[in-house]
């Protein structure tokens, strides 16, 4: 979740950090996701350019990406960051907006339902592999048993990335 946001093509090539990728696309061809794994078995998400989540290895959520904001875990809650570009666009300010209890859960259930739904659709072979690296990866099944983990997660924020308040 760059200041750029790099096109769902450009992941497949250029994102290294993810060891075990892959792209997925509808029974139309329709590209859906693409889906990655880091070597510590941290999870992304991209549903094209947004929706973004990223996962911990337990499942449980760091940062989101979702209509254009940016959503980083605290811990306990999630912090909404806006980017504020000033008037000559040289520098960027995140305008930060701590959720309650109430906008946090209509985040985590919007989200879930979300991961339901692509949980239902790689169940029901609707979603085809489409690319993959490395060539052997098993992706596909990797990425559902991780749904499985982040759906039935009781405790599903991230610690508190350090140093970030």
């Amino acid at each position: 979740m760059a200041r750029d946001e790099s096109h769902r093509e450009d992941l497949m090539a250029e994102a290294t950090a993810m060891v075990r990728r892959a792209e997925f696309s509808s029974a139309d061809g329709h590209p859906v996701l693409v889906a990655g794994f880091r070597r510590d078995g941290s999870l992304s998400l991209y549903f094209d350019q947004d929706p973004v989540f990223q996962f911990d290895p337990e499942g449980r959520l760091r940062r989101a990406f979702v209509e254009g904001l940016l959503f980083r875990t605290q811990g306990h809650t999630l912090a909404r960051l806006r980017r504020d570009r000033s008037s000559s666009d040289q520098h960027v300010g995140l305008m930060r907006h701590d959720l309650d209890g109430e906008q946090l859960a209509g985040f985590r259930q919007s989200m879930i339902d979300r991961l339901v739904d692509l949980l239902a659709e790689l169940d029901s072979g609707r979603l085809n592999q489409t690319a993959v690296v490395p060539d052997s990866a098993d992706v596909a099944s990797e990425l559902a048993a991780m749904l499985r983990v982040i759906v039935a997660n009781q405790e599903w924020l991230a610690t508190a990335f350090a140093g970030k308040r």
